[in-house]
């Protein structure tokens, strides 16, 4: 763990930003050109909004990745954050400029659907961890800004039904997804130590 952790310190944090904007740049090339099948926007839509469930689950991973393995990435928590954010932004917005289009639908559909409505309140909770990712939000903030960032867990969990809803009938992707959500959530939980005798 040791050389993990040293290699990990020479990684500048520039580095994971471009490294995690890599799938998007791909995923737009193959919409252009033919490599996301017969409905592009779709398949763009769906692929976006999964890359974004996957580096939520990355960032959860990272504080029981150090706690019981000894593995230290912290200081890529926030670049991973911002750029999960990033794809459910690019996510939405695919969503919303290229499926939906019409504007009367919108509103409807985050009502009525409740995929969607799931999906929007996560994106909704996601906005003010966003714009106070910042060092200066942390100084500002004090402990109120530990409170606020635990609404990740709540985005995380609705990322994950709003997954588990969209896909038609029981598909397993999805629900692995959950299930990692939740016990990457439960090994943040403090379990009460057992009395000896």
């Amino acid at each position: 763990m040791n050389r993990i952790n040293s290699a990990a310190r020479n990684v500048p944090t520039w580095v994971v930003y471009i490294v995690l904007l890599l799938p998007a740049l791909f995923l737009v090339y193959q919409a252009f050109f033919g490599g996301l099948g017969r409905d592009p926007v779709k398949a763009l839509e769906h692929e976006l909004g999964q890359w974004a469930l996957k580096l939520i689950i990355a960032g959860l991973a990272i504080t029981p990745l150090r706690r019981f393995a000894g593995v230290n990435l912290i200081r890529f928590r926030r670049a991973v954050g911002l750029m999960a954010f990033a794809y459910v932004c690019l996510h939405f917005a695919v969503w919303l400029f290229l499926d939906v289009q019409i504007w009367s639908q919108i509103w409807a559909d985050i009502v009525k659907r409740p995929y969607v409505t799931i999906g929007f309140a996560a994106f909704v909770l996601l906005i003010p961890l966003a714009v106070t990712s910042n060092n200066w939000s942390i100084r500002t903030m004090g402990p109120a800004w530990r409170k606020l960032h635990k609404l990740v867990y709540v985005a995380a969990v609705l990322g994950g039904v709003h997954y588990i809803w969209l896909v038609k009938g029981i598909q397993i992707e999805p629900l692995v997804y959950m299930a990692i959500i939740v016990g990457l959530l439960a090994l943040r939980l403090r379990w009460p130590k057992r009395a000896t005798a």
